[in-house]
């Protein structure tokens, strides 16, 4: 028996953060085969892939080349300190959990 396609399409975006920026900026973003090439693409370059649907999906919303904003500074620096925690050796340090933006964070 085949099994039957899945139809749900995998998102993916790709963030770069130099000490001179203000903030991360999303550096690739795609859907579909364009998104299993970013991942491919990070692996291939022993680039860390988290998985996290809530997350990638606010990032999606960000355009190409832009900082990301500052409602998931918290969720993207508590990703990149574990991500960091995590090359140093730091042994079964578990992933941070996203919550989504706090409510009314960034607004005026």
């Amino acid at each position: 028996m085949r099994k039957a396609p899945d139809h749900t399409l995998k998102n993916a975006v790709a963030l770069a953060y130099r000490q001179t920026d203000a903030a991360p900026r999303v550096v690739a973003q795609g859907r579909g085969l364009l998104a299993e090439q970013i991942i491919a693409r990070a692996h291939e370059n022993g680039v860390y892939v988290h998985e996290s649907p809530e997350l990638v999906s606010l990032l999606m919303q960000v355009d190409l080349d832009q900082h990301i904003p500052p409602q998931l500074y918290l969720a993207v620096a508590e990703l990149l300190a574990w991500i960091y925690q995590l090359e140093s050796g730091a042994a079964a340090v578990p992933a941070p959990l996203f919550a989504g933006p706090a409510e009314g964070a960034g607004s005026a």
